[in-house]
């Protein structure tokens, strides 16, 4: 038969065994949380970079709102100002994006002249979130996406065949259109489309 005393002892001893274990358990699920953390810290820095790179790859320095103007079809008012413009190039098409700013009243009759008769542009009714950034981002230009906004802005998409109206008779490639009222009575037009690979802008001038 076991004395008292050897039986307080094994128990003691169990005691301190799980003790031991549970110290070893709580280590390792410490040093699982701390690699995992690396890890997400790491694959961010990794997802950041790319994203940096893929925003300020491959744009062609010879884009000019005048030539991607003529390029895409679509004509810029004489009265627009804020003009702006970029190409990048990419491994299946390329992007050419274009953008000024009217008078809301004078951009209304432009949309207008553009699109055809009873076709009305849409509302934003799923805008992005602040932080998108699509392939080709008119934050190459310093500007906001037009997909996050939703007050003000209206869309439409539009494709040269068959487009018979005073404006859409020069548009010679499909496009994303954009208008957008960011402040009462200035709209700002924005422009995006995908065009084959093959076209090449003009050499940048230099001052």
């Amino acid at each position: 038969m076991n004395s008292p005393s050897s039986e307080s002892s094994r128990e003691r001893t169990a005691g301190r065994r799980l003790r031991v274990l549970g110290v070893v358990v709580l280590a390792v699920i410490a040093c699982v949380a701390v690699a995992v953390g690396v890890f997400a810290y790491v694959a961010d820095e990794v997802s950041s970079d790319q994203t940096d790179e893929e925003m300020n790859c491959c744009w062609e320095s010879g884009a000019t709102p005048a030539w991607m103007s003529e390029e895409i079809g679509i004509r810029i008012p004489k009265t627009a100002s804020d003009r702006r413009a970029g190409y990048k190039t990419g491994s299946r098409y390329d992007t050419g994006l274009l953008s000024f700013t009217l008078p809301s009243q004078e951009a209304d009759a432009y949309t207008s002249r553009l699109i055809r008769k009873g076709t009305e542009m849409t509302r934003n009714f799923h805008p992005q979130k602040k932080d998108y950034r699509p392939a080709a981002a008119f934050a190459h230009l310093k500007l906001p996406e037009p997909e996050i906004f939703v007050e003000g802005l209206r869309q439409v998409s539009l494709c040269p065949d068959d487009l018979n109206t005073p404006e859409g008779q020069y548009l010679r490639r499909c496009v994303d259109l954009f208008a957008h009222e960011f402040k009462p009575g200035t709209t700002r037009i924005y422009v995006r489309s995908t065009i084959e690979p093959g076209v090449t802008p003009p050499p940048a001038t230099t001052k």
